[in-house]
């Protein structure tokens, strides 16, 4: 079975022996340490003092993100954390306490306040109504500034999202859209709960355009129960010609034992690990000849779109809002299980609502636990990162920034990316590490060998992260 790479092209062959080998649980690196390391050691008094140093960092930009929870209804396939109610008056009181972190969040911050990026995701932000958009976003901007050229991004679910909504969102300031899609396929939506009509998709995506979003990003996953490649290559040729700026292609992230609601069908109808690999291997097709770029692991962008821009010269950078080119030295996080990433700490709030307000009203942020970070973790996280948005390493680049030898620090690191060298995966030439185009496939497993909390878990403990492939 032949198997796509860099730009499209098929350099080499993975056999089914060698997606058995690579195909197991691994993370996703939206962070390292990843969240199953954070703990509630860290707590609002460490918090604060995260937020004190970095507002001492006048100079730099912020990137902030708010969690909309809400849903009106739970898709089997979904991995978010989400608050399903058609009782639109739970988002009131949602809104009233936003807005009471946020002048908490102001104070800690007097003399830094610039955004860079900034992102609604959920959960659904455009179950909110109009009103309480404006109020949300008035908040904000009453308290933050949003630099020239920022990336003022937001999530909608063309199944609820209106016109007037659009226009709104435009007149806010927003300039990024990013859509839901997943799969149109009839058979696909039923069983993972979400009926969209493809036709009213297009009819939302196209008013966007018309009202002036130039930066258009629509998301698919692969992997999903009852998906095929016939079915999913027509969903593919469906979504290029649209010519969205972006296309997000998630790997179906299993996890039952996490997400109750994946047990709304049976690990039966789940394509193989063998399938799994050819539907991404028809994106990677696909959106080479329509002439996208690869962007990091599971992302595709026209080549004149800043992702690409970035990823050519190696600037891209990942954060928890995904993909940016709008690097900001600290993250906030805002809502029920928001992450921040602050001088070094990562920080989540609180996961229920109730505990999230009780927090508030004592005068306290919703901590619900964190990670401060030691030296080697912010060692191996660059690294890690470097990999995962570039597929490029420059070790003298590392050497010089943490005042490390690279061949005595990742000995054994290095030692074991021989085997992954062999497959063809990676080359190690002088001080470049370069992940070929096979080896993209596996770059979440070759990030996983600089993993030094991989390396000390017990394989009994239970299942913790999604298969690799």
């Amino acid at each position: 079975m032949g198997c796509a790479v860099s730009d499209g092209a098929i350099d080499r062959k993975v056999t089914l022996d060698l997606l058995k080998k690579y195909n197991k649980a691994g993370p996703r690196y939206t962070s390292y340490p990843t969240a199953v390391e954070f703990h509630d050691r860290y707590g609002n008094e460490n918090y604060i003092a995260s937020l004190d140093e970095a507002n001492r960092a006048i100079t730099e930009p912020l990137s902030l993100y708010i969690h909309i929870p809400f849903c009106e209804e739970r898709c089997t396939f979904c991995g978010c954390h989400v608050v399903i109610t058609k009782k639109r008056d739970v988002s009131r009181r949602y809104i009233d306490y936003l807005k009471r972190e946020i002048e908490m969040l102001a104070a800690r911050l007097p003399d830094r306040r610039e955004l860079v990026q900034y992102h609604w995701g959920g959960g659904t932000p455009t179950y909110l109504a109009p009103d309480q958009m404006v109020e949300l976003q008035q908040a904000v901007t009453g308290r933050f500034r949003i630099a020239d050229g920022a990336e003022v991004a937001i999530e909608v679910d063309p199944r609820i999202t209106t016109k007037e909504q659009i226009d709104l969102l435009k007149d806010l300031g927003f300039n990024r859209i990013s859509m839901g899609v997943q799969d149109f396929t009839p058979e696909v939506q039923e069983i993972i709960h979400r009926n969209q009509d493809e036709r009213s998709t297009v009819e939302l995506y196209e008013y966007c355009r018309a009202a002036g979003f130039h930066s258009m990003n629509l998301d698919l996953i692969y992997g999903l129960p009852k998906q095929t490649p016939g079915t999913f290559e027509k969903n593919l040729k469906r979504v290029i010609a649209l010519r969205p700026d972006r296309v997000a292609v998630y790997s179906f992230a299993f996890v039952p034992w996490i997400r109750g609601n994946q047990k709304g069908f049976d690990e039966s109808d789940l394509p193989s690990a063998e399938v799994k690999l050819e539907l991404f291997q028809l994106a990677l097709s696909e959106f080479h000849d329509a002439g996208y770029l690869q962007i990091g692991m599971d992302h595709f962008a026209l080549p004149e779109d800043e992702l690409s821009i970035s990823m050519k010269e190696r600037r891209l950078h990942r954060n928890f809002m995904g993909y940016t080119t709008k690097p900001a030295s600290d993250m906030l996080g805002l809502g029920i299980s928001a992450i921040g990433d602050v001088r070094g700490a990562f920080v989540q709030s609180q996961k229920k609502l109730s505990r999230y307000y009780a927090a508030i009203d004592a005068g306290e942020f919703p901590v619900y636990r964190g990670f401060e970070l030691d030296d080697d973790d912010k060692i191996r996280r660059h690294v890690i990162m470097r990999l995962m948005c570039n597929f490029h390493l420059d070790r003298a680049d590392v050497e010089k920034r943490f005042d490390i030898v690279f061949a005595d620090y990742f000995r054994a690191e290095l030692n074991d990316l021989k085997e992954p060298e062999g497959h063809g995966f990676i080359t190690m030439d002088g001080d470049a590490l370069e992940v070929t185009g096979t080896g993209r496939l596996f770059i979440r497993n070759i990030c996983m060998i600089f993993d030094r909390y991989l390396r000390d878990k017990d394989a009994d403990d239970g299942p913790v992260f999604s298969k690799t492939i």
